[in-house]
Parts: structure tokens; C-alpha cells; sequence
């Protein structure tokens, strides 16, 4: 009798191991095919543009086929500089809102005497309702790229990225293909997603370096950049750790700068800086 029971709960235990096994296969692949859904969050809807803070400017609207035969379309708004300045800067949002969320730095920007291209990404705003992967945005800020120099004729040399939180990580990549670049300002951004998942401390127990595919990695990339780097971090940031940009900074090589503004959480690094962050930004573009 004792041996029957023993053998049942052998067999209940063994089947208990093989549903777990199989429910932990299947979150593992659900990770892995839908991680990009836990990066992006890509918005439709644009509550501000240039013109509810002042500004002229155009949209832009730049072609990308793909390999069905079709078209997608990125987004953008160009705003020139009042004074004919020859500098541009390419400005970049973060994974969530839209190309609207960075209308004050635009503002900012261009009253510094800068033209500027706001981006936005396949999958928000009014760009092509495709959802974005590392691939697809690093594609739509290539484009860009391709759009200034090209057919706007700015020289490189003249061109600045400024990228804010996912938009950081966005700016160093194309700062890795394109050394000519004028300068960067990375705010708010992060080392790389793998050390972003350490720090939510949520998926500890998967397998997340076979998992994970989307790793944006800054903190390789930013150790070859040779052009000017400003770096700025909100000491309160409830998102990414102050600690990450600081890393990024220690990586990078000369000429950089790090401003960290204290009291700033995650998307007010600019309003809590005040004159401070501006004269830093201004000095750093002129």
C-alpha cells in the first residue's frame, strides 16, 4: 500500500516538474517574441506641437521601403533657425509619448539660434502605425541623418543629436556610425537594457541573456565616440538611476561634460535646472 502511495506521488511530483517546465518554456518564448512591447510604448495621439509654443515650422515627412515593396513613412517637424545659423540638431524622444513630448526643447533649442528635426519613430504619432524594435528606430534616425545632410545640406561637422531617455540611447548609435557628428546631449538615459532589467529586478528568474534581443547598448558604444558628449541626470529620477549616466560618463572619453540637476526626476531635468541647465546647454552647443 505504502508503495502505491509513494509511486502516486512520484508520479504527481513528476507531473507537477513537467507542467512547470512547460509553463516556464512558454514564458521564456513569450519574452523573448514580445520584449519589445516592454520597451515601447509608442503613443498615437499628439497633444502639443510648434505652434502652441510659438514656432514655425513644417512637416516633414521622409520615405523608408521595406522589403514587401511598400513605403513607410517617418514622421518629422523642421524648425529654422530665425538667424540662418548653419548648426542643426537632430532631437529624439523617449519610448513613451510622441514627437510632441520634446516641443520645449525644440523651443529652447531654436532660440539658441539652432535649426532643429524633431523625429518621430515608426508606431508613433503620425509616422506609420508599425510597431518599433531596436532595428526600426536606429533606421527612422539613419534616415534623418540622410535627410539633413542630403537634400537640407548641412555639413556634419554642423550637426548636433540631442536624445532624451530611450532617445539617448538612439542618439549614441547614430553617433557610433557617424564620428562627424557635432556634438551629443544624452539626458536621462541608460547603460543598456540587460543592466535596466537587473535594476526592475522583475524577470531575475529567466534566462534573460539568451532572451533578450533589443539591447540598446550605450555603455559598449560610448567608449569610441570622439566627439563632445553632455551628459545631464535628475538626482530623483524614478525611472532610470542617476548612477547609469554617471557610468556612461566615466566610458566616455574626452571631451565630455556631466550636469547632474539636483531634485529632478525623469522629464523635468530642464524645467528643475532652470539658467543653470541652459547656460550648461548653451555653452556646450556655441
Amino acid at each position: 500500500m505504502l508503495n502505491i502511495i509513494l509511486t502516486a506521488l512520484f508520479k504527481l511530483g513528476l507531473i507537477v516538474l513537467v507542467i512547470g517546465a512547460i509553463a516556464y518554456f512558454c514564458a521564456c518564448l513569450f519574452l523573448f517574441f514580445r520584449q519589445t512591447r516592454f520597451i515601447f510604448f509608442p503613443s498615437r495621439l499628439i497633444s502639443i506641437t510648434p505652434d502652441d509654443v510659438g514656432l514655425t515650422y513644417e512637416n516633414i515627412e521622409l520615405k523608408i521601403p521595406i522589403p514587401s515593396g511598400k513605403v513607410e513613412i517617418v514622421h518629422c517637424w523642421w524648425v529654422p533657425s530665425k538667424f540662418n545659423s548653419e548648426k542643426v540638431i537632430i532631437d529624439l524622444h523617449g519610448n513613451r509619448n510622441n514627437i510632441g513630448a520634446n516641443v520645449g526643447y525644440a523651443k529652447q533649442f531654436n532660440q539658441m539660434g539652432l535649426s532643429v528635426l524633431l523625429v518621430e519613430y515608426r508606431g508613433y504619432g503620425r509616422s506609420t502605425d508599425r510597431f518599433p524594435s531596436e532595428k526600426t528606430v536606429y533606421e527612422d534616425v539613419e534616415v534623418a541623418w540622410n535627410y539633413l545632410v542630403n537634400e537640407r545640406q548641412f555639413n556634419p561637422h554642423n550637426i548636433y543629436v540631442f536624445g532624451h531617455s530611450l532617445g539617448g540611447a538612439i542618439a549614441i548609435n547614430l553617433a557610433s556610425n557617424h564620428p562627424e557628428i557635432a556634438g551629443l546631449i544624452i539626458e536621462s538615459s541608460f547603460t543598456n537594457i540587460r543592466q535596466m532589467v537587473n535594476y526592475k529586478k522583475k524577470y531575475w528568474m529567466f534566462p534573460i541573456n539568451l532572451i533578450l534581443t533589443q539591447r540598446f547598448d550605450s555603455l559598449a558604444k560610448v567608449p569610441i565616440l570622439k566627439m563632445p558628449i553632455l551628459f545631464t541626470h535628475g538626482t530623483e529620477d524614478e525611472l532610470i538611476p542617476q548612477s547609469m549616466t554617471e557610468a556612461l560618463f566615466t566610458a566616455a572619453i574626452e571631451p565630455k561634460q556631466l550636469l547632474i540637476v539636483s531634485g529632478a526626476g525623469h522629464n523635468n531635468v530642464r524645467q528643475v535646472g532652470g539658467e543653470q541647465y541652459w547656460q550648461t546647454v548653451e555653452q556646450f552647443l556655441t
